[in-house]
């Protein structure tokens, strides 16, 4: 599946603390892992990064180093080098099912109450803000996950229709937000279980928020927004009690 990044993606990632290696990190982390970033792709020079970032070229050179270590980029010398991003591999399933088991109900709950609220903010703000060229970038997230063929294209599909309609609320701190969530628990919503959503019916609850967003109806697109997001953390809860239920017998 194509990877359509987008040219503001950068702005969404400043830190509101310098010189946090292991926040620079995992900040990169996040964007590879959500298709911010793309197999192949150049990252920005140092000396941009580190003002997306908000820290000193030294902290962001440390960060890439521990990145080319874990062997998530690679660095090209010469007059066409740089830093560009390695293949990356989708995280076994198994390894998603034991962080899962060590989830309470109640963290799992939680993490729902604020997606909730995020999302249903970022879809109001983005119903009032949001211009064509957003609306456009939502139906492509939509069509791409109808012709995902992976879980992990599924899941990078998903999430990038979110993080759109965060984007299109023209609001920084809440597209940071919705990454940052994304980035926490959106592998575990696609996991193969018995209660894992149809692609149609996710296809179907993307649109009805696009459409709500389109016509500027706030209201109407926070509330399928929240809806949306408790449904999912509902069935990310069922796989959790499904899973504990199997692990006892």
């Amino acid at each position: 599946m194509p990877v359509y990044t987008s040219s503001r993606s950068g702005s969404f990632m400043r830190l509101r603390q310098e010189g946090r290696t292991d926040e620079v990190v995992r900040r990169l982390m996040e964007a590879i892992d959500l298709g911010l970033y793309a197999e192949g792709q150049q990252l920005p020079s140092e000396s941009e990064l580190a003002v997306q970032f908000g820290v000193a070229t030294v902290t962001l050179r440390e960060a890439l180093a521990h990145l080319r270590q874990r062997g998530v980029i690679e660095t090209r010398r010469g007059r066409n080098g740089g830093s560009f991003i390695c293949a990356s591999v989708e995280i076994p399933a198994e390894m998603l099912f034991d962080r899962l088991r060590e989830l309470s109900t109640i963290e799992l709950r939680d993490f729902g109450d604020e997606h909730a609220a995020i999302a249903g903010a970022a879809a109001r703000l983005a119903a009032q803000r949001s211009t064509p060229e957003h609306h456009r970038q939502l139906q492509r997230y939509i069509e791409l996950l109808g012709e995902a063929q992976t879980r992990r294209e599924r899941r990078q599909a998903d999430a990038r229709f979110h993080i759109e309609v965060a984007a299109a609320s023209q609001s920084i701190r809440l597209t940071h937000a919705e990454i940052r969530l994304q980035g926490e628990l959106g592998e575990l919503l696609w996991l193969p279980v018995e209660s894992l959503p149809k692609v149609a019916k996710v296809q179907q609850a993307h649109q009805a928020i696009l459409d709500a967003i389109a016509n500027n109806d706030a209201t109407l697109a926070g509330a399928l927004a929240e809806a949306h997001v408790s449904q999912g953390i509902k069935r990310l809860i069922n796989a959790k009690l499904e899973l504990l239920s199997a692990d006892e017998e």
